[in-house]
C-alpha cells in the first residue's frame, strides 16, 4: 500500500465523490473541495451503463441508484417518422455486469454524496495555486488557506482548474454539435426504454428516469452558438418539432425556457494525466462526446481503479503509472468510438436509416463489448 496520508480531491460530480467514497473504503483519508457554494448537479438526466452500475456495486451504492431511477432494458433508434429501425436488448448485451439505469442527475448526485457522510468536505471553495516539492503538493485555495497533500487529484470536469494549474493548455475541443437537456415530470407513450429519433442533421433522445419522469435530449450539428435563455424552448420546439415518435409529447410537455439546459459539445485530449503527484481523473483528463453515454461510467470507472491501485502498489508514483496503463486503452477506445458515434448519428438520414436497419444491434454490440470485463 502506497503511503498517501492526504488525498485532495478537487472537485464534487460524478468522479470526485465516486472516488472519495472508493479510497474511503479502501482505508485512505482524502478530502474533497467544490468550488460551487452548494452541492448541485450540473445536466438534467443520465443514464447509467451496467459497467457503471458494476461500480456503484462495489462502492455499496447500486442499490439507492435502482430505487430513485428506472430499469433501461432495451435502446432503440428510431427514423425521424417515430417508425423503429434497430433495437438492442440491454439485459443481452451486458449480462450479469449490471442493470442500465435512468436516473436524474439530482438523484443520482444524492446517491453518491450518501456514500461520503464521512469524508470531509468543504463548499465554495477552489484551488488557486499548486506547487510540488520533495513528493508534496502545496495547494493555495481561494478563501486565503493552505495546506501540503500526498497527492491531488483533479476531477473537476472538462473546464478543469487543477489541469490548467498542473499541465497547462489543452482546452477542451469543440466537437461540432450543441445539445439542448432537459427533464418532464411524465412519461410520453413509448418511452418504457431508451430511445433516440434520428433526424436530418438533429436527433432527440429519450430516457426514463424514476418517478414516471423523462429526461430529453437534442442535438443538432451547428457552429457553437449562444443560445439566450429567453425563446429557448420555442426556438427548440422548432428545431426538432418534425421529428415523429415521442418527440411532440415530449416537447409538449415542456413549459419554459428554464428547464432547457444548452451546451456545446467538447472532447479534451491530453498526452498525459499527471505531473508529479497531480493527476486527472474523469472528464478532466478525457472527456468525450456522450454519444455513447460514458463519461459518468468512465469517471467511476477511473474512481474504482485509482483506489486499487493506491492499495495494491508500493508507492505513489507507482499507483499512478499502474493506473494510466489500465485505464488508457479503455478511455482511448471510448472517446475514439464515442467520436464514430457522433460522427454517424448525424450521416445524410438515408445512408444512416439504412446502416442502422441492417446492422444497428451488432454495431452497438461491438461498440460496447471491449467495456464487458472489468476495468
Amino acid at each position: 500500500m502506497a503511503t498517501v496520508e492526504r488525498i485532495l480531491i478537487v472537485g464534487g460530480g460524478i468522479g470526485g465523490l465516486s472516488l472519495a467514497a472508493a479510497l474511503h473504503r479502501r482505508g485512505f483519508t482524502p478530502e474533497v473541495v467544490e468550488r460551487s457554494p452548494e452541492w448541485r448537479a450540473t445536466g438534467a438526466g443520465i443514464g447509467i451503463l451496467a459497467n457503471g452500475m458494476r461500480v456503484l456495486r462495489a462502492l455499496g451504492l447500486d442499490g439507492a441508484v435502482i430505487r430513485a431511477g428506472a430499469v433501461m432494458r432495451h435502446w432503440s433508434f428510431c427514423n425521424a417518422r417515430g417508425e423503429v429501425l434497430c433495437t438492442t436488448d440491454l439485459e443481452d448485451l451486458w449480462g450479469d455486469v449490471g442493470p442500465c439505469i435512468g436516473i436524474e442527475r439530482g438523484k443520482l448526485h444524492d446517491a453518491l454524496l450518501a456514500g461520503v457522510t464521512e469524508v470531509p468536505t468543504r463548499l465554495g471553495i477552489a484551488v488557486t495555486e499548486l506547487r510540488q516539492t520533495a513528493g508534496r503538493v502545496a495547494v493555495a485555495f481561494s478563501d486565503g488557506s493552505q495546506a501540503d497533500y500526498d497527492l491531488v487529484v483533479g476531477a473537476d470536469g472538462i473546464h478543469s482548474t487543477v489541469r490548467t494549474l498542473a499541465l497547462g493548455g489543452a482546452s477542451p475541443r469543440f466537437a461540432g454539435q450543441v445539445v439542448w437537456r432537459s427533464l418532464i415530470p411524465t412519461r410520453p407513450q413509448g418511452v418504457d426504454d431508451m430511445v433516440v429519433v434520428m433526424g436530418e442533421g438533429c436527433f432527440f433522445g429519450l430516457v426514463p428516469v424514476g418517478n414516471r419522469h423523462t429526461y430529453g435530449f437534442g442535438g443538432l450539428n451547428a457552429e457553437a452558438l449562444e443560445d439566450p435563455l429567453e425563446g429557448r424552448l420555442e426556438r427548440v420546439r422548432c428545431l426538432f418539432g418534425a421529428l415523429g415518435g415521442p418527440v411532440p409529447e415530449y416537447l409538449g410537455a415542456l413549459g419554459g425556457d428554464e428547464q432547457l439546459r444548452y451546451d456545446a459539445i467538447e472532447w479534451v485530449d491530453l498526452e498525459r494525466w499527471h505531473t508529479g503527484r497531480v493527476l486527472l481523473v474523469g472528464d478532466a483528463a478525457h472527456a468525450g462526446p456522450p454519444h455513447m453515454g460514458q463519461g459518468g461510467c468512465m469517471a467511476m470507472e477511473d474512481a474504482l481503479v485509482l483506489s486499487e491501485c493506491l492499495r495494491s502498489a508500493d508507492t505513489v508514483e507507482n499507483a499512478l503509472e499502474e493506473y494510466v496503463s489500465r485505464r488508457r486503452p479503455r478511455t482511448d477506445w471510448v472517446q475514439e468510438q464515442s467520436r464514430a458515434a457522433l460522427a454517424a448519428w448525424l450521416l445524410p438520414a438515408a445512408a444512416r436509416d439504412a446502416a442502422l436497419r441492417e446492422r444497428g444491434d451488432a454495431l452497438l454490440r461491438a461498440r460496447y463489448a471491449p467495456l464487458l470485463p472489468a476495468p
